[in-house]
């Protein structure tokens, strides 16, 4: 039932809309102003009357809402919600992109956050700088990374819809544009050789290294995908290897964590060439000295790349070695996640079709794949295109034939 009070000319009509998420009553009030200075009492009373029903069923419909900030309900409901329902990684991700989405439109309320806040801060996302000072995309934010600015707003908004805080959720009319992203680094397939060469210089010291990054090229796993490994995952009579796990770091856990792949997806089998098994025998046997020779300090794992104890090995620890290595060598340096890049070129370059290429990578889906190699998909079919015409060359005579 609506409370109607009487400020001097106007009228205060309030409704209680139930409690916010701390457990307080909300109260949302309108004030109303008779249009006409003639209306009689009888006339202003029956107005009124119909105004404040009217805003009730507004309140009562969820179209009037808590007067809460967008931050203060965001904290609530990575609470309520992140905290329980989603994985670690990603709240920690969230929580990444919270002084940027808190500095634009913490400070607005629920009800007042429209589709042009958040294309305004969308927008102004294209042209600001990574935090973490990386020189990946020149610098600027990816049109993935924007997508998922957005998508951490929407879900806050749709959690609102659902508890009934606001009516509708604003993202839905937002849009992204699209970003300019360079070509991705990796290397050639001259440069793969070289590296290969190089890597048969390294001293056994170095071996399980030499090893991770043959990996990495021959199976294009992800970073966590191949420090997740364990020797059980490979079955040394068919060659095959299998992604059960993935190893993640997360300061809030206390450092290296395990958990399922990133996708159902990612859980997958590939066959390895025998060279590389032959690698790993060695790698093995060499893990099993190291064993035999610190004896009870040893830790077993079964991780295949550990630390001199056993233990696993720092996700860092690939990342440093190769930097120290390509600048031992002059080889040129790439990003632990360029020899993935590297994995799915000479896929595609090999004319294997896109379906094959996302099982092999551990894409959702087909269309993930198409985006992120689109252009190295157009330069195998253009190469395609050029080696029919080569094969079969169209010859035409410039003078018709006459009898």
């Amino acid at each position: 039932m609506a409370n109607i009070q009487k400020r001097g000319n106007s009228y205060r009509i309030k409704v209680s809309c139930g409690y916010d998420t701390h457990g307080k009553q909300v109260i949302q009030s309108m004030t109303w102003k008779p249009p006409d200075e003639n209306m009689t009492e009888r006339q202003i009373e029956k107005e009124l009357q119909r105004q404040a029903v009217l805003f009730e069923e507004e309140c009562l419909k969820g179209n009037v809402v808590a007067a809460i900030k967008f931050e203060d309900f965001a904290r609530q409901w990575f609470k309520e919600y992140a905290e329980i329902s989603l994985k670690q990684r990603t709240v920690e991700g969230y929580h990444q992109m919270e002084k940027r989405i808190y500095k634009a439109i913490g400070h607005i309320r629920m009800d007042k956050l429209t589709a042009r806040h958040i294309q305004k801060f969308i927008l102004s996302l294209c042209n600001a700088e990574r935090e973490d000072g990386r020189d990946r995309n020149g610098g600027k934010l990816s049109t993935k990374t924007i997508k998922l600015y957005k998508s951490m707003i929407s879900t806050i908004c749709e959690y609102g819809v659902k508890m009934q805080m606001i009516s509708t959720n604003p993202c839905k009319n937002v849009t992204i544009p699209k970003v300019i992203t360079p070509e991705k680094e990796y290397y050639s397939i001259e440069e793969a050789q070289q590296l290969f060469d190089l890597f048969s210089l390294e001293p056994e010291e170095n071996y399980k290294y030499v090893c991770f990054y043959t990996l990495a090229i021959y199976t294009g796993f992800r970073l966590g995908e191949l420090m997740g490994l364990e020797w059980k995952d490979i079955n040394f009579e068919t060659n095959v290897i299998t992604v059960n796990r993935t190893c993640l770091y997360s300061k809030a856990k206390g450092g290296l964590y395990t958990e399922t792949p990133k996708t159902a997806q990612s859980l997958r089998s590939l066959k390895i060439p025998q060279a590389v098994i032959d690698m790993l025998v060695k790698w093995r046997s060499l893990q099993d000295i190291q064993h035999k020779k610190i004896g009870s300090q040893w830790i077993e794992t079964d991780r295949i790349f550990t630390k001199w104890n056993g233990l696993t090995l720092d996700r860092s620890a690939p990342g440093y070695f190769f930097k120290q290595f390509c600048n031992r060598t002059g080889m040129r340096y790439v990003s632990n996640h360029s020899f993935r890049h590297l994995n799915a070129s000479l896929l595609i370059n090999s004319g294997i079709d896109v379906k094959t290429v996302q099982s092999c990578l551990g894409h959702s889906t087909a269309t993930t794949t198409l985006q992120i190699y689109a252009h190295t998909f157009q330069s195998a079919q253009a190469a395609a295109m050029e080696a029919v015409a080569e094969a079969l060359p169209l010859t035409c005579s410039d003078k018709a034939k006459t009898s």
